[in-house]
């Protein structure tokens, strides 16, 4: 029981590991969330705790089917789907001719892509996308799934799934 009286429903370990492996992520953006009030930051704010709520939603949703909280490396796939969505939004401001409301998106991009691992050069990304193949040993498209599967595990937010599954496809297809 929660100290409220309340059953939060959170296992004391998550299905990955400890407490810890679910907080670290969290912590870092509380604590960002501080210093930009500290320094009066409005967009980071402001940015900072649309992260924030979208987490916590994401950690409704894993509750509703009966899973732990998000674990860092879960949280990093939020934040790539957050950074697409704003990726979109630049592109349809640009094309109304909305400078003011593309850049403010292209200033979340930045906030949120600081709490992201460095991304994998393009050559980096094709040695995974081989050896995931090799690993998995897939022969041609129909194991597809399996080779995003491993990519998925193994690089998560480090790499763009929708230009690697194009190579997936490329690599397996010749």
């Amino acid at each position: 029981m929660a100290a409220n009286g309340l059953d939060q429903g959170f296992p004391a370990e998550a299905a990955n590991g400890s407490r810890e492996d679910i907080t670290m992520l969290r912590d870092d953006i509380n604590n960002a969330v501080k210093d930009a009030m500290r320094a009066k930051d409005e967009r980071k704010l402001s940015t900072l705790r649309m992260v924030n709520s979208t987490i916590k939603n994401a950690d409704i949703a894993a509750r509703g089917e009966g899973k732990p909280p998000l674990s860092d490396a879960d949280l990093l796939g939020v934040f790539q789907k957050m950074i697409k969505q704003r990726q979109e939004s630049v592109e349809l401001y640009d094309k109304g001719g909305r400078a003011e409301l593309a850049n403010a998106e292209r200033e979340e991009i930045a906030i949120i892509s600081a709490y992201l691992p460095k991304q994998m050069s393009d050559d980096d990304v094709k040695a995974a996308i081989s050896g995931a193949i090799a690993e998995t040993g897939a022969a041609g498209m129909k194991d597809m799934g399996k080779v995003i599967a491993a990519l998925k595990a193994k690089y998560a937010g480090q790499m763009d799934f929708g230009k690697a599954s194009g190579l997936v496809k490329a690599a397996l297809a010749g």
